[in-house]
Order: structure tokens, then sequence, then C-alpha cells
């Protein structure tokens, strides 16, 4: 399972944007950067209360942009529950699923995203366990299964794990203001400074 979805990853990043005519999906050129703008904008709508380790967390994704390989495809949510697994060999992705933000630019995003929930038992992902790639087995094998240089990956996890925990505060967001009364988000202020924190433990000066 580990192998197909990395391996899936890899063959999503290596489709011709150009030759498919798939470049006008998005806007490659400044890409991190309005990423990084349009989740603190998503952040500043939804946050219930002010929080300096988010604001550093913003911060610190606009001034240290890496320069970014060639676009391509990103799915922009690549993890495990979005793909579809052949029962009888689980080794095989029959299909990649919930491509709603799919666009192109930075092929790393889509690995730093993956490394959120890839955290071996941590608070905020999945999977875990003895025989799941760790860690670094992901990470090792895209960089050489594609050539990328992922030296400043830490930078998008962080985007990553930043734009999770966005997402989740947009959803605590409508249960505080009573736009849901689902209970299972009355928790979800807890978790989203669980990232957070994730998140700014990551910084680096």
């Amino acid at each position: 399972m580990s192998r197909g979805f990395l391996d899936t990853l890899v063959e999503l990043h290596a489709i011709d944007i150009h030759r498919h005519g798939l470049v006008s999906l998005g806007k490659p050129e400044g890409f991190l950067e309005r990423q990084v703008r349009g989740w603190a904008e998503r952040w500043q709508r939804a946050k219930t209360q002010e929080s300096v380790a988010m604001d550093s967390i913003i911060s610190w994704l606009a001034k240290n942009p890496p320069v970014s390989p060639p676009p391509t495809i990103v799915h922009n949510d690549y993890k495990l529950d979005n793909v579809m697994l052949n029962p009888a060999d689980p080794e095989r992705v029959e299909a990649v699923l919930d491509w709603e933000m799919t666009t192109v630019g930075d092929p790393l995003a889509d690995l730093g995203l993956t490394l959120c929930y890839w955290t071996l038992g941590g608070a905020y992902g999945m999977p875990g366990g003895e025989g799941w790639f760790t860690r670094d087995e992901i990470v090792n094998r895209y960089a050489e299964a594609t050539g990328r240089d992922v030296s400043h990956l830490n930078y998008y996890e962080i985007l990553g794990i930043f734009k999770l925990a966005v997402i989740l505060q947009q959803i605590y967001f409508r249960y505080v203001n009573g736009q849901t009364r689902d209970e299972r988000f009355r928790t979800f202020g807890t978790r989203v400074q669980a990232l957070i924190d994730a998140a700014h433990a990551k910084l680096t000066d």
C-alpha cells in the first residue's frame, strides 16, 4: 500500500501538463506565495481568537518560500483516504478521488501535505504501525523516482499543516457561530491548536 500510494503520486507528478493542455488548471508562477496569502486570508475570516503562533507561521511562510521546481499537477489533498486500492492487489491504486482543489504548481506541496498525515501514530495523522513506509522512506523514494530536490521539505510540511489548521478552523467557526450544530465539531478548536503547535515547532530561523 505504501509503495502503490507513493508511486501513484510520482506518476501524477510526471504527467506533461503542457502536452495534455492541463496548464490551464492554474497559474504556476507565484504558486507558493498565492497559497500562503490565500490561506492566510481564510484564517483571518475564520479565526475565533487571536493566535500569536499562527501569526508567526504565516509570517515565516511568506518570508521563506523555496524556489519551486517545474510545475506539475498538484492534487492538493493527496492522502490514503482519497485513493481506492485493488482489494486483490493493495499495491495497485485503481483511482484517486477528490479533485476539487486540483491545480498546477509546485509538486512538493503534495508531498508536504502527505507527510502531515504520515505521522506514524501522531496526533493528527495516519497511517502508522509495522509494515508501513517510514516518513524517510516516503521522502527518499519520491526523491529517487523524481530527481527533485527535497532539501526544503520542511517548508512544504509546515504549509500543509497550516492549511489543515485553517480547514478545521473554518468548520469550527461555523460551529461556534451556530451555523452547524454537529457536536463532532465541538472539539475542533483543540485540534486546530494542536496543528498550530505542530507547525510552530517546525519553524526555523
